[in-house]
């Protein structure tokens, strides 16, 4: 498993390769594409497994320390703050929300609800504008509208104020993830490892909601705010900095960049760096294009993968665990802090998964999806059956999040798969978020109900199957990935 894998007497990677330098893209000339020796990937040593950069070159190695410093800072920090905006709710919600506005039904799937109506409608015409629009001012006025969007929460005093604004903040918080992934497409020995850190970013988000929650609970009532409406006023004072920021510091993708913080040579490095992994500029959406893309395998077999992993964990966005401690008699701080655990488990095995995807299983996406769905088989089927320990219960819980750490693969071997046409790439990847989150606007409201709460017994047997079919389909994946490669390598020898 471990071993690198092929498809024909050549590697994979070395087919790839030749496929990428052969092939003009978008139509450009064919002269256009001699590659830079500093953009040629260099033999692979022991030290690229602590980290990709110390095998290149001075000049390459210089250019990706820039870039991971601003790229990897501002989509780590966008996604923080998008997560601590979205998950919010659930804090506030455990923390006198509930009982100062009445909210005693299903009132916070009805408000997860509308915010995943809102992320839904805006994914694929997001990602969709992004192959128009610079990525360096759609994002970043993205983020602004949705962390003011997010102090008006303090000042809502029914469910239904609560409703719309979440409906929005979830629209403008759509352009974000998927757009990010879209933007970042890294080369494939580079790839999973910064997606997954910009995913990791979203994890501590979350822990950091539950500890904000604790440490605000003690302004309750100061100025008049009880302490869960601080909660949002605090995430917005975090918040528009950050999103300011992207204004000058977001560079776009290599072919229209103009961040000041790069030079020409490094703008032409990063161009032939894309020209080499095969990674097509930006085109026009054509009916022969839409007809490509949706005959082929790539947006049905991955948009179902990123179906099973979404709504595979998390709880249907419910807080399973901190109603499961508020229900054993534990007090806020403990109900807020402890299910913590839950992201710190679930950043560390973010990190496990993308160095041994990107080095020890070289570049194999598929055995982290595997481990994971294992996991949440265990875990899930454990929780469904409701009457164990309470020691192994808290074990389930704190490594119920073990599989979220996959998200980057996911969007990594995307990238790969769909990296000779931009248009899909962007189309797929947008596909893949969108119709995962049309999924969990309906499917919490069914077996993730807040009257059901802490048990939820049919949310739990049915994570079990969501772990079964994200197992299955991933190696159904890598079978028709392989078979691919296998084609485009014969094709080339034959050329």
């Amino acid at each position: 498993m471990g071993e690198k894998e092929t498809v024909t007497t050549k590697g994979v990677d070395e087919a790839e390769v030749h496929v990428a330098a052969k092939t003009p893209i978008n139509g450009d000339d064919e002269s256009s594409h001699t590659l830079s020796p500093v953009a040629e990937k260099p033999k692979q040593t022991w030290r690229s497994y602590l980290w990709d950069t110390f095998d290149k070159s001075p000049e390459e190695r210089h250019f990706l320390f820039k870039l991971d410093a601003v790229i990897l800072t501002f989509a780590s920090l966008g996604y923080f703050i998008k997560y601590l905006d979205q998950v919010n709710v659930n804090s506030a919600f455990v923390s006198g929300m509930k009982e100062d506005l009445g909210l005693y039904g299903n009132q916070l799937n009805y408000m997860i609800a509308c915010w995943t109506v809102g992320y839904v409608i805006g994914e694929v015409p997001s990602n969709m504008l992004l192959t128009k629009i610079r990525p360096s001012i759609w994002i970043p006025a993205c983020e602004v509208v949705w962390s003011v969007l997010t102090i008006l929460l303090s000042k809502c005093t029914s469910a239904t104020q609560i409703y719309v604004l979440r409906f929005f903040i979830g629209l403008a918080e759509s352009a974000f993830y998927p757009g990010l992934q879209y933007v970042i497409g890294n080369r494939k020995d580079e790839l999973a490892k910064r997606s997954c850190i910009f995913h990791a970013s979203g994890a501590i988000g979350s822990m950091f909601s539950g500890y904000l929650m604790t440490a605000v609970y003690n302004l309750n009532d100061v100025d008049g705010y009880r302490g869960w409406q601080w909660l949002f006023i605090i995430n917005t004072v975090i918040s528009l900095p950050i999103a300011i920021a992207g204004f000058f510091f977001f560079p776009d993708v290599p072919e229209i960049t103009r961040a000041w913080w790069l030079t020409k040579d490094e703008i032409a490095l990063a161009k032939k760096r894309m020209q080499l992994e095969g990674r097509a500029n930006r085109g026009t959406y054509t009916k022969a294009k839409f007809r490509k893309i949706f005959s082929s395998w790539h947006i049905y077999a991955l948009t179902l993968l990123y179906i099973f992993f979404n709504n595979g964990g998390g709880n249907g966005g419910q807080p399973a665990f901190a109603l499961w401690l508020k229900q054993e008699g534990y007090g806020v701080a403990a109900v807020n802090s402890y299910p913590t655990l839950t992201s710190a488990v679930a950043v560390i095995f973010t990190y496990i998964y993308a160095w041994t995807s990107d080095s020890v299983f070289k570049g194999a996406r598929w055995p982290a999806m595997v481990f994971s769905g294992v996991v949440n088989i265990i875990t899930n089927t454990s929780l469904a059956v409701w009457d164990i320990p309470d020691g192994w219960k808290w074990a389930c819980y704190v490594l119920g999040l073990i599989g979220g750490g996959i998200s980057g693969l996911t969007f990594a071997w995307a990238h790969e798969i769909c990296s000779d046409d931009n248009e899909e790439r962007a189309l797929v990847i947008g596909a893949m978020n969108e119709m995962a989150y049309v999924v969990q606007a309906w499917l919490p409201l069914i077996i993730w109900q807040q009257v059901d709460a802490p048990q939820y017994p049919k949310g739990f047997i049915t994570m079990v199957f969501f772990a079964a079919g994200l197992i299955v389909t991933a190696l159904t994946i890598r079978f028709l990935h392989h078979r691919e490669l296998a084609a485009k390598a014969r094709t080339v020898s034959v050329e």
